[in-house]
């Protein structure tokens, strides 16, 4: 009796997601899946453009904030489209982790090395990613209610040499994981296959690398290059609701 056969073809260095593995096959797919969309997909977006408004000055930067504030259905948005699979993602790739259920055996061109960097990546972004979330939404002024203290509330952290360093290593290991990311899912999907595709298709990701890096920094240093702005939730400062009607 023939076996179930794979999903995508073997890929040297890459263990291939396969069917005919039980429930975990769907977990790992869904696993895989989450870190491209939406997680993906809203770090490219959290980087290259609403930080890199920042750029503009700080009126820029509130705009973007009142912006994305006042999105229909916000909250299910958020919810749905950002936290719950960012949660699945990291617990699941912390389960796998924990479990040594993953490929070890050598990647193309850095062998296991490469492995134990993307696990440690993605546990460094995720407790990034927990503690941004906690400061910038659970502390202080509401910047959904006060979009214009926004740009003044990052900067309370990046004018502080720790938390700007906290800055950089959650900036620089979030795009390594999601770029070096994008890698192995088209090698395990089988979407790129073959040594000369997959080295290709791997420059490119390493561009994306340099690009979020790059973006990134460009925006800290906006924060930190720019005079202190106030962060006054008083009755001077204009809600989300007021200030996107006043654009």
């Amino acid at each position: 009796m023939a076996s179930a056969s794979s999903s995508a073809p073997a890929v040297p260095g890459v263990a291939p997601l396969r069917a005919g593995q039980g429930y975990s096959f769907l977990l790992r797919r869904l696993h895989s899946l989450t870190g491209i969309i939406p997680v993906g997909a809203f770090l490219f977006e959290h980087i290259l453009i609403s930080n890199t408004t920042a750029i503009g000055g700080p009126a820029a930067y509130a705009r973007q904030v009142s912006f994305l504030a006042n999105l229909p259905l916000v909250f299910f948005l958020e919810l749905f489209g950002i936290w719950v699979p960012i949660a699945y993602h990291a617990l699941y790739g912390f389960y796998i982790w924990y479990r040594g259920d993953g490929n070890t055996i050598a990647y193309p061109w850095t062998g296991n090395w490469m492995y134990t960097v993307q696990r440690w990546t993605g546990g460094i972004a995720f407790a990034y990613i927990l503690w941004h979330t906690y400061t910038m939404r659970f502390t202080g002024v509401d910047l959904h209610e006060n979009p214009m203290a926004s740009f003044g509330k990052v900067q309370g952290e990046v004018f502080q040499t720790p938390f700007f360093l906290f800055y950089v290593v959650g900036l620089i290991v979030a795009s390594w994981h999601f770029a070096y990311g994008i890698w192995l899912f088209a090698a395990k999907w089988g979407i790129v296959s073959g040594d000369k595709a997959q080295k290709r298709f791997l420059a490119l990701c390493l561009a994306l690398f340099v690009v979020l890096t790059g973006a990134g920094l460009a925006s800290l240093t906006a924060f930190r290059s720019t005079p202190p702005q106030s962060i006054d939730a008083g009755p001077a400062a204009m809600n989300g609701k007021q200030f996107a009607e006043s654009r």
